[in-house]
C-alpha cells in the first residue's frame, strides 16, 4: 500500500470501530454519551427504575431485590404516588434509593422554562420527602432530556441533586411488548463490556415482563462478577 493511502485507511478503519460499538446503542437508545458515570476498578451495576411508583409492578420488583439481596434506584414521578404511598414508603424502608424524575412526565411541561423545570424537581422531591422523610439527592430526565439537559443540568445541580444517565438498557420501551426472555438478553448484551453500568428499567404499570425478567438480569450479571450499587 502507498504511504499517501495508509493515513485514510486509518481513518475508516477508526470509522467503522465507531459505528459498530456506538450505533448498536443508539439503536437501543441507549446514550452515546452517558453523563454522571464514575470510573471504576470493580465491575459495578446500578439498576434503576423509571416512571413509578406503581402497585403490582413496584411490589414485585421489590420482592425480588429483596431475595437476591440487592439495592436499586428508583426514579419517582410524583404524580404517581396518590394511592401508592405505602409502595414509596416500602422502597425507603428496604433501603432503596429514591430519586425525582418528574412530577408530571409531560416534557412540553417540565421543559417550557427555568422556572417550570425547577417547579417541576420542587413539586416531585417535596412529595418524595413528605412521604418517606427522605430528602432525593439525584435526579434523571424525563425523556432522557437529550435536547434539553445541557441547559437545565446546571440548575438541577446547583439545587444540590447529582444527574443519572444510563448506558446500557432492558429495551422495556423500546422493545413494546417484549418477554422477560428477551429483556433480559437485551439488559445483559447493552451491558456488555462496561466496567460500571447503569441499567434503565421501568416500574410503572405497564411493565410487568420486567419484574419477570429482573431475577434473570441479576443473575446474569451476578455470573459476570458485577457487584450492586445504589446511588
Amino acid at each position: 500500500m502507498q504511504k499517501k493511502y495508509i493515513p485514510l485507511a486509518i481513518f475508516f478503519v477508526v470509522l467503522l470501530v465507531f459505528l459498530a460499538h456506538f450505533g448498536a446503542r443508539l439503536s437501543l437508545g441507549v446514550p452515546a454519551v452517558t453523563f454522571a458515570e464514575e470510573k471504576t476498578t470493580e465491575k459495578e451495576v446500578y439498576l434503576t427504575f423509571d416512571d413509578g411508583p406503581s402497585t403490582k409492578v413496584t411490589n414485585r420488583i421489590l420482592d425480588v431485590l429483596k431475595e437476591k439481596n440487592v439495592k436499586a434506584t428508583f426514579f419517582i414521578v410524583s404524580d404517581r404516588v396518590s394511592g401508592r404511598k405505602e409502595v414509596l414508603r416500602r422502597i425507603a424502608a428496604e433501603g432503596h434509593t429514591l430519586g425525582v424524575h418528574s412530577k408530571s412526565h409531560k416534557y412540553s411541561e417540565i421543559y417550557a422554562s427555568d422556572k417550570a423545570f425547577l417547579s417541576d424537581v420542587d413539586a416531585c422531591s417535596n412529595v418524595i420527602q413528605s412521604v418517606t422523610g427522605v430528602k432525593p439527592h439525584v435526579y434523571r430526565f424525563p425523556g432522557g432530556g437529550l435536547s434539553h439537559r445541557k441547559h437545565f443540568t446546571p440548575l438541577v445541580e446547583a439545587k444540590g441533586y447529582r444527574v443519572v444517565g444510563w448506558n446500557a438498557v432492558c429495551g422495556d420501551e423500546e422493545k413494546q411488548g417484549a418477554s422477560a426472555e428477551i429483556l433480559t438478553q437485551t439488559a445483559l448484551k447493552t451491558a456488555k463490556g462496561k466496567q460500571s453500568v447503569i441499567l434503565l428499567c421501568h416500574d410503572s404499570a405497564h411493565h410487568m415482563a420486567t419484574a419477570e425478567a429482573l431475577p434473570r438480569i441479576i443473575d446474569g450479571f451476578l455470573k459476570d462478577g458485577y457487584v450492586f450499587r445504589a446511588f
